[in-house]
């Protein structure tokens, strides 16, 4: 059906409802010659006559009874299911792909979804947890999570949580028998456990900052891990000095478990950012998620 016909035949139903071209005009929001006009090129197309016109009054014809029939409930059909993509506006609903590391997953976004899901049962979202850098666009990602200080200009960025700080620590067992380091050249001189970047392929090095002077330390130790929480346990169990962000050995320190050293070494740093694609028109189930995520301090 062509655009031209649906507008004939609404002009139709409106008339027979209101019986009045006046009234119909008006509530089309035209004028009457143009809604007579309208009428007479539908009559034309199907070459019968849909109303009888008096002074005082519009009706349907035998034939306009018949295309009432059928037209009624074809538009109110139209009409409920406009109704339904509205509501479906208002109750976001789809499909998110997300990127992102498992320190983020389980510091940043798990929280917020845990909190966000029950109340939007028709938004479905998938994590994938990866520590290299992956391509979101190739990979078809609608956002990833990354440090603020490794974000691409040409992607829209979001901060969703706090400044982040990295910690170095050792159990008191290792550091009876180590001397604690005081300045990061003090490491060539301990047993460190490394990080396994899996997207580089080398070994994390250890970034440190004090008064404006920026080191990265290439550290050497028995043990190398490719997570995290590793190392941790590497440490509290004696095998070395590591490297972790803060979170991860708050605890630790504050049981005795673990010894914090370098603290001065260890600024804080921008944290995790939410980046997806400039170009991409957010559906309303990804904005609700870009705003259950952002963060506000």
């Amino acid at each position: 059906m062509r655009r031209e016909e649906l507008v004939d035949l609404n002009a139709f139903l409106a008339v027979a409802e209101e019986k009045s071209f006046t009234r119909a005009a008006s509530k089309l929001g035209t004028s009457q010659s143009a809604l007579s006009h309208t009428i007479r090129r539908l009559e034309a197309r199907v070459g019968v006559r849909l109303l009888t016109r008096t002074t005082r009054n519009v009706a349907p014809t035998e034939a306009g009874e018949r295309l009432l029939t059928t037209l009624r409930p074809a538009l109110e059909s139209i009409s409920t299911e406009l109704t339904s993509l509205g509501e479906l506006r208002a109750k976001p609903a789809g499909t998110i792909r997300l990127t992102t590391a498992e320190h983020a997953a389980t510091t940043v976004l798990w929280p917020a979804l845990e909190k966000l899901l029950p109340d939007y049962p028709d938004i479905k979202v998938e994590l994938s947890i990866d520590s290299g850098l992956t391509d979101i666009v190739v990979d078809r990602f609608d956002a990833g999570v990354r440090l603020g200080e490794a974000l691409a200009q040409d992607m829209v960025a979001v901060r969703i949580g706090p400044d982040l700080r990295m910690a170095a620590v050792g159990s008191p067992a290792y550091f009876e028998e180590h001397p604690a380091p005081t300045t990061p050249n003090d490491l060539a001189q301990h047993d460190c456990i490394n990080l396994r970047l899996m997207s580089a392929g080398g070994f994390y090095a250890w970034e440190m900052e004090k008064d404006g002077r920026e080191v990265r330390v290439r550290v050497e130790g028995a043990l190398a891990f490719n997570n995290v929480n590793m190392i941790v346990r590497a440490a509290k169990a004696g095998f070395g000095i590591g490297f972790v962000m803060e979170d991860h050995v708050v605890a630790d320190i504050a049981d005795g478990r673990l010894l914090r050293v370098l603290e001065d070494w260890c600024p804080p740093f921008s944290g995790y950012h939410l980046y997806y694609p400039s170009r991409r028109q957010p559906s309303a189930a990804f904005a609700l998620l870009v705003e259950a995520l952002r963060y506000r301090s």
